[in-house]
């Protein structure tokens, strides 16, 4: 059985109508030279059949996640999904992330995302939220220019303690103006973002001050402290977070003084999945509601006085004129959103309460345990929630070989995104883990340094 269901009279008769006498004319435009002129090396084609057992044969050389113990954290956070999230998900009504264009018969997807949307506000402690953005890095950039658009001003401090990836993707949208992107280093002995070392940096022509909550350390930062400093500036505070778990347990941001709160939704109810699709989430003040991307679902009554849905901003290119226009991201998000929504939902206020203070004895029973081991320390003093880093006498890529030899996944090494933290590695305790494995992980340690 063919896998292209044109025949060769389909070809000729579309060729014909674009113009076209062979399809090697549809490549004319690549040039000779990038051209292949032989054949690929590939095998011979396989049938369905047999190309199902090859990959079946093939998938049995794969190792299972039950054969690894993982202490990843940094950003993607393996938690426990409640079935309900993937059945209700799954459901033939819901199993599509496409944007609801037509509220008339869109209203079910309309009311789900403006469920969503409430959620992630009571969680911010923020007046409005959308559901449009890529993940925790494309909604950080976005804020940043968002942060722009509203006050007029070019500079951009971000903290060295933020996910050094979701730096990347900053300077990456802002890759013609990087001289105005200035990065304020983190208190070696803390792990925090100094609120003296952001008034140092501070001038007229700074837009925001971005810091990560808690942070890439797994530090908890005093955004009270430093949202007193960036607002005597009139500047404007945007707080991102990559464990939107630890808002079970730290007080919203809202609260303490952010003006712009952006993170990844992946945690709630979202797979690690290899790194995606994950779920941008990004809440603000109402008075800034006309320069936020993306979508916002809003809730209204018809002419009968029954609730109903739509779509209240939309302020893209493809919606209003180009100069007006906030951002051309195009993603709905739809399907991830709805997981985050029937997550929260079925945890509750009382439920996402005590999975964060579970992820919280989980981190500090398995940190007390690793600084009594002969060779390691906390690098830094400051309070953290799931995740913390710590110090080693020998190699960290050797220590993690040799754990990993024995299934077990032991954290991240720092060498790569801080060359002065070449003997630190982060550590994340989800739900997850179980005190056997954290024990286990203990004793392998152990058996090292000795």
């Amino acid at each position: 059985m063919s896998y292209i269901p044109h025949t060769e009279k389909d070809i000729q008769e579309m060729l014909k109508v674009i113009g076209a006498e062979f399809v090697e004319d549809l490549f004319k435009a690549i040039p000779d030279n990038l051209r292949v002129k032989k054949p690929l090396n590939l095998p011979a084609p396989l049938s369905e059949q047999e190309l199902i057992q090859e990959m079946t044969t093939l998938s049995i050389k794969n190792a299972t996640v039950e054969e690894y113990v993982s202490f990843l954290g940094a950003g993607a956070y393996n938690h426990y999904i409640p079935s309900i999230v993937n059945h209700l998900i799954s459901r033939s009504e819901f199993y599509t992330a496409y944007t609801p264009y037509q509220p008339e018969i869109s209203q079910g997807t309309l009311q789900a995302i403006f469920e969503y949307q409430t959620l992630i506000c009571q969680l911010t402690g923020m007046d409005v939220s959308n559901a449009s953005m890529y993940d925790g890095a494309s909604a950080t950039a976005e804020a940043v220019l968002m942060a722009r658009r509203i006050n007029n001003r070019s500079k951009v401090i971000l903290s060295a303690a933020i996910h050094p990836e979701y730096r990347e993707v900053i300077n990456t949208y802002l890759s013609g103006n990087r001289d105005n992107i200035k990065e304020v280093f983190y208190c070696t002995e803390t792990g925090r973002t100094l609120p003296e070392a952001i008034e140092k940096l501070l001038d007229k022509d700074t837009s925001s001050v971005v810091i990560q909550q808690p942070n890439f350390f797994g530090s908890i930062e005093d955004i009270k402290a430093i949202a007193e400093v960036v607002h005597k500036n009139n500047s404007i505070l945007i707080i991102a977070i990559t464990e939107p778990i630890s808002l079970g347990l730290l007080k919203p941001p809202g609260e303490l003084g952010a003006d712009i709160v952006i993170g990844e939704g992946q945690a709630f109810g979202n797979g690690l999945n290899f790194g995606g699709p994950y779920l941008g989430f990004f809440a603000t003040l109402e008075k800034y509601l006309r320069q936020m991307p993306g979508r916002l679902v809003g809730e209204t009554v018809d002419k009968r006085g029954k609730s109903g849905y739509v779509l209240t901003m939309a302020a893209r290119e493809q919606h209003i004129r180009r100069e007006k226009a906030t951002s051309n991201i195009c993603t709905n998000e739809g399907l991830c959103a709805l997981a985050a929504a029937i997550y929260l939902t079925a945890l509750g206020k009382n439920g996402l309460m005590e999975l964060a203070r579970l992820n919280l004895s989980k981190a500090e029973y398995l940190k007390k345990g690793l600084a009594n081991i002969k060779g390691i320390k906390p690098a830094f003093t400051a309070p953290t929630f799931n995740e913390f880093v710590i110090e080693t006498e020998k190699e960290p890529d050797a220590v993690l070989k040799t754990l990993l030899k024995k299934g077990i996944i032991a954290g991240l090494p720092l060498k790569r995104f801080y060359p002065e933290l070449s003997r630190h590695i982060l550590i994340c305790a989800t739900e997850m883990n179980t005190k056997e494995q954290m024990d286990e992980l203990l004793e392998g340690l152990e058996k090292i340094a000795q």
